[in-house]
């Protein structure tokens, strides 16, 4: 899933349309709604694709304020931070391999995940040498699902050049 943005009334190619997939989406809306909620009060729904948006002003009311980030440095910050507390997170436990760092169900087995060879860092955290799980690379615990959530000063400058060539935008 993803959030198709599309200019109402572009003056370029970079105004027309921006897109990202909703990782990368939920950390440029939250960075956009933690920082500068008054210029974006109107768009209601930023985690949706039921048509909300901005006008034309507000665009580049945004624009403006977003590039004052980046050049002050408040935006890198942001992003160092927003890094530590993803690192932070701490490993959930693996679902498919029910903690064990084996999948031994019908397509674990399908897959020779249940004799697989691990790799020798991973033998070294289990303790085992065979015996494997896709989701979790064996160890029984992976990633949190909010890891998972990137976000980029490149993203957004992206986004900045959408928002200033788009003439306002709807969220599909």
């Amino acid at each position: 899933m993803g959030m198709d943005v599309y200019g109402t009334n572009p003056t370029s190619k970079e105004g027309e349309y921006f897109r990202n997939n909703v990782w990368w989406w939920r950390p440029l809306a939250e960075y956009i709604l933690e920082n500068h909620a008054e210029i974006v009060k109107s768009c209601t729904a930023w985690h949706t694709n039921d048509g909300d948006g901005l006008g034309e002003l507000d665009c580049l009311t945004l624009a403006k304020a977003l590039q004052e980030d980046i050049s002050s440095g408040r935006m890198a910050e942001w992003e160092t931070k927003y890094n530590e507390w993803r690192a932070s997170l701490p490993r959930e436990d693996c679902d498919y391999c029910n903690k064990t760092g084996i999948r031994t169900d019908d397509i674990g087995f399908k897959n020779g995940m249940h004799d697989k060879e691990l790799d020798p860092e991973v033998q070294i955290l289990t303790g085992r040498t065979h015996g494997s799980c896709n989701a979790c690379s064996g160890v029984g615990t992976r990633p949190s699902f909010l890891s998972h959530y990137p976000f980029s000063i490149e993203n957004m400058k992206s986004f900045i050049k959408f928002l200033e060539d788009c003439g306002g935008f709807r969220i599909f």
